[in-house]
């Protein structure tokens, strides 16, 4: 007859695996990022730039685009009614203040600053507009460039403060609800 295995939790040998404790692997971790940093540092390593290439959009540029609402995921493109995108670069038309169509506080404000997102994109795209630095600030807090956008001399944000879609930036933002 056979041998007698015994069944169970006593009968069962468990095999330990060889395991490294956490402090001893984070240890291990730490001294090998230590060699790396400082094989860098003295150049005896040299690693590619993972860099992602900075678009500067200067002051006093002549813009002649196509933009299409960002919505749509493009990199040219009207975010709101006082936020456009070029090429990718965020730009704040620093001269007034449009109601808000994402954190928006009543319908009535969004109705309006669907208007007002929607009369910018025309704007923009009715033919070429220089962009020029406000109040010697090239970014707001956010990172956006703060440029106002003229027209033969003319602002394309005042334009929609002239047809109720807009007020002039005051410093701060108000509300736009009753």
């Amino acid at each position: 007859m056979g041998k007698i295995v015994p069944f169970g939790r006593a009968g069962v040998r468990r095999q330990r695996r060889a395991q490294l404790p956490l402090f001893e692997m984070l240890l291990a971790f730490a001294a090998v990022a230590a060699l790396g940093y400082f094989a860098i540092e003295r150049g005896y390593v040299e690693v590619p730039s993972l860099s992602v290439p900075v678009v500067q959009i200067p002051a006093d540029t002549i813009v002649a685009q196509r933009f299409s609402l960002c919505s749509s995921g493009a990199a040219t493109c009207v975010t709101d009614g006082d936020t456009i995108k070029i090429n990718g670069v965020r730009i704040r038309i620093a001269d007034i203040d449009t109601p808000e169509v994402f954190s928006y506080q009543c319908a009535e404000e969004l109705a309006l600053g669907q208007r007002a997102t929607r009369r910018m994109l025309e704007l923009v795209n009715a033919g070429g507009f220089e962009m020029t630095m406000w109040d010697h600030r090239d970014e707001d807090v956010y990172g956006r460039k703060l440029r106002v956008l003229t027209r033969d001399g003319q602002s394309l944000g005042m334009i929609l403060v002239a047809e109720g879609l807009a007020r002039p930036w005051g410093g701060a933002r108000r509300s736009w609800c009753g």
